[in-house]
């Protein structure tokens, strides 16, 4: 039993890293798709994006820290274009997504000048660190940040955009500017987090991107499934939960020996699909329950008058 124990914990120690490392990620897909109901797509560039500022700017020697932030810069105005399309295009916000993120595909690619872009002999920000501890205090406090931010009034403005635009704009909120603050901060969380992966691998490549808004996804639908959606604060601790579990899914699936590394996509949909259908048979089931229950008090409330006659 205590040496399974050890096994697992093995076995989980570098997913868990790994989820923490995309925790970020999620975050960003968080505050689109449930905060603004917005299907952001550029998810899938400003990723890369994030990823490739970072290495190229080591690459050149620059402080890895601050190539850290570069690339957070960088994501937020990839943001803040999906947002100018949006509402001032007034380009569907689906549309919007889908034409940056094909933008960002060239744009990455002048970046990196190359493919991929290698930083395996450079100073990055875990150094001297081990990634998990150094990954752990990043998306505590990101998390906290983001719980405060949205505590304020300029927060609580745009939580209340994806709730009911119109009755915001009733209160004098400029619901263009909330939407396009949401994108940006959305999509710099994301490229933050492909900033961290690439030091933490130690390359940033073109491709790496490519499904991250469905991981993203997988990683918020888990955690609300696990902890629920209650306050701000609770549902972006079950955001980084879910990020991780996620992770620990893939990892454990991988034990399976007839997948391979090639099956990472398929996995990841397969996840979201049970993630989704759950919850929907729980919900049918209950209402099912409910109506049988009431169906049976209506017929023992029919007898106990029909018998009082």
């Amino acid at each position: 039993m205590f040496e399974f124990l050890i096994d697992f914990i093995k076995t989980i120690d570098s997913p868990i890293e790994l989820g923490l490392l995309y925790a970020l990620m999620a975050l960003g897909v968080y505050i689109t798709f449930r905060i603004l109901d917005f299907p952001d797509l550029t998810v899938d560039g400003s990723f890369t994006t994030g990823g490739a500022v970072a290495a190229v700017l080591i690459s050149k020697g620059v402080d890895p820290w601050v190539a850290t932030l570069g690339a957070l810069a960088a994501g937020m105005l990839a943001g803040v274009c999906t947002g100018l399309l949006h509402t001032k295009g007034k380009i569907n916000g689906l549309l919007s997504g889908i034409i940056m993120m094909i933008a960002l595909y060239s744009i990455n690619m002048r970046i990196l000048g190359k493919p991929n872009v290698s930083i395996g002999d450079e100073e990055t920000i875990f150094a001297s660190l081990d990634p998990l501890y150094v990954m752990l205090v990043i998306v505590i406090v990101g998390k906290l940040l983001l719980d405060g931010f949205f505590r304020t009034d300029l927060g609580l403005s745009l939580r209340a955009t994806g709730d009911n635009k119109r009755m915001i704009r009733s209160f004098g909120v400029n619901t263009d500017t909330t939407t396009i603050l949401g994108l940006s901060i959305s999509n710099g969380l994301v490229a933050l987090s492909g900033a961290v992966v690439a030091q933490q691998s130690g390359f940033a490549d073109i491709g790496s991107g490519i499904g991250m808004i469905v991981i993203g996804l997988a990683s918020v639908i888990i955690g609300e499934a696990i902890l629920g959606t209650g306050s701000v604060f609770r549902t972006t601790a079950a955001v980084v939960l879910g990020s991780i579990i996620y992770r620990i899914v893939v990892a454990l699936a991988y034990e399976i020996k007839w997948l391979e590394a090639s099956d990472l996509k398929l996995i990841t949909a397969i996840i979201v699909i049970i993630a989704l259908v759950v919850p929907t048979i729980r919900r049918s089931m209950k209402q099912r329950s409910q109506a049988r229950r009431r169906s049976a008090q209506l017929l023992d409330q029919g007898k106990t008058e029909g018998g009082a006659f």
